[in-house]
């Protein structure tokens, strides 16, 4: 996971995040979706030539990580330790995440400048002491106010839940230091007047504002009945709050108070993307703490949906977590990687099952791209023993595929690069290749090759140039999602000789048609989606 080289470039860096992931417990498909999303977004700027910066990491203090560590007999850093080096890293590194850096919150270039920070805002007026009593979910590691509650049921009879963890909160009450977020409601409102993106998608925006609107309560910043945290500087009786801490993960990483250079080119972040549960944390405490130090605001902050199991949330808590590599053991990572961001609307809800994840790679991947793919290779071997023939009498159907390239590029473009509407850009990809299928049943080279005159000939070579063409297109445009198989497209094409590195091609010239040059040689590689065994979830 070393850095890519994109930073060697001047100006400013397109800067995207992952939430930092709470190390409790190992990762599930939920962490991992917003990791490949940001990925993919990262990749897809890299690719039109840009400056990045992309960033994850654990975030690894707390109440939960502090119990955690002690039902399993060792320290909460051990417990850490344990997990970063045996379950998150390595599934990045799986995954196929090409993160410039990986912050955690116990390091000391981030607790030393979170310290700096706070103090910066005791100084300024902006915090005070105080004490509370309050419901209480560890779990969330967030006071609740009562409206945020359920009743329980069953064995929690009696007792008030956490509407999202949906177990008991605890009633606690302790002396701490306040954040007077209270002062910031207005400030944020217009900021979010000013800036109609700045909270993505509009559902989550709008219950933000709305949130907002009634009123903020001044937060709580510290706590003193665990010593689990970062002391809070000029009282060391208090850890500072863990979202605290945990938010300016986003300024440390990049130099805040440390490397002023790096922060300038750096700092705020273009993309925060963050699951919508994490979202008020983001979109109100974040922007505040900002606000209250004078430092600019992040870009956006785009809410990804809920990943749903049997119409349950996915998570550790309610068993329908699931490895991302019980997955990719059967389906590979490539396809792993698209079918997440194909299949559920970014920003929106969205139920997994096997069943479709089959289906879809069955259609999409394999008969789709996968067979287009080899029929080509296999049709330039078969006649023109594998020499990319020149393509010279093009007509209305060339021009046609030519046309619908640039399309997919636009959309594409438009939609992955600025919208972060995965789906709609990987569809508008998919298009373009039921397309070239089209193109290809139509124009039947197989019986064209039957024609030996020259005129035959000819068309023949145009037919297998247009499509193979198309082809080159689409490596450029899929390799940030499946960077594996559109590297094997490729080599198969003969494109790096011709060429270049596929990661090195931008996404602006990908539509620029008969840049894939004649005689290039073509070679039928491995299958890119082989068939998939019949098995069982």
């Amino acid at each position: 996971m070393a850095a890519t080289g994109s930073e060697e470039q001047g100006g400013r860096a397109y800067y995207v995040t992952t939430p930092i992931y709470y190390v409790n417990d190992a990762p599930h498909l939920g962490h991992a979706y917003t990791t490949v999303a940001g990925d993919v977004l990262t990749r897809w700027h890299r690719q039109r030539g840009e400056k990045v910066w992309y960033l994850t990491g654990t975030d690894e203090h707390g109440q939960k990580i502090m119990r955690t560590a002690e039902a399993n007999g060792v320290t909460p850093q051990e417990w850490a330790d344990k997990l970063v080096d045996e379950a998150w890293r390595p599934l990045w590194e799986h995954l196929d995440i090409k993160n410039d850096d990986f912050i955690r919150t116990t390091e000391k270039r981030h607790t030393d400048r979170v310290q700096e920070f706070v103090q910066d805002l005791f100084d300024k007026d902006e915090i005070y002491k105080g004490g509370y009593e309050g419901p209480y979910c560890v779990g969330c590691e967030e006071y609740k106010l009562p409206g945020e509650l359920l009743d329980g049921e069953g064995e929690f009879a009696g007792l008030k839940l956490c509407a999202i963890h949906k177990t008991p909160v605890e009633i606690l009450k302790e002396e701490n230091y306040f954040f007077k977020l209270s002062e910031y409601g207005p400030k944020l409102l217009a900021h979010y007047e000013a800036n109609p993106g700045f909270i993505q998608p509009e559902s989550a925006r709008n219950e933000v504002v709305n949130f907002v609107r009634q009123g903020l309560q001044d937060l709580s910043i510290s706590r003193s009945t665990f010593d689990w945290g970062v002391p809070v500087p000029w009282d060391e009786k208090h850890v500072i709050y863990v979202w605290i801490d945990a938010l300016l993960n986003y300024a440390t990483a990049v130099g805040y108070n440390e490397n002023p250079q790096k922060f300038e080119e750096t700092f705020p972040a273009d993309v925060h993307l963050v699951g919508k549960d994490i979202l008020r944390f983001h979109a109100i405490i974040w922007p505040a703490m900002l606000m209250a130090q004078g430092l600019p605001l992040p870009g956006k902050v785009a809410a990804n949906g809920w990943l749903m199991v049997g119409g349950e949330k996915m998570s550790k808590s309610n068993l329908t977590g699931i490895k991302p590599q019980d997955l990719t053991s059967h389906f590979g990572v490539d396809a792993y990687r698209w079918y997440f961001l194909r299949a559920i609307a970014f920003g929106q809800d969205g139920s997994f099952s096997w069943e479709d994840f089959s289906a879809r790679y069955t259609s999409e991947l394999a008969n789709d791209y996968g067979n287009l793919a080899s029929r080509v290779a296999a049709m330039v071997g078969k006649y023109f023993g594998g020499t990319l023939p020149e393509g010279t009498s093009g007509g209305a159907a060339e021009q046609a595929v030519r046309d619908g390239l640039a399309k997919a590029v636009t959309e594409a473009d438009r939609k992955i690069g600025e919208e972060l509407d995965f789906q709609g850009g990987i569809l508008a990809i998919f298009d373009f290749v039921k397309q070239v299928n089209g193109y290809i049943t139509e124009q039947e080279p197989w019986k064209v090759a039957k024609d030996t005159s020259p005129e035959g000939q000819a068309a023949l070579a145009t037919i297998l140039y247009t499509a193979s063409e198309a082809l080159r297109g689409v490596a450029v445009l899929l390799n940030p999602v499946m960077p594996e198989t559109s590297q094997k497209l490729w080599d198969s094409l003969g494109a790096d000789a011709a060429l270049g590195a596929l990661a090195d091609q931008r996404v602006a010239d990908a539509g620029t048609w008969g840049r894939l040059p004649a005689g290039t040689t073509v070679t039928k590689g491995a299958v890119l989606f082989p068939r998939l065994e019949e098995k069982q979830a």
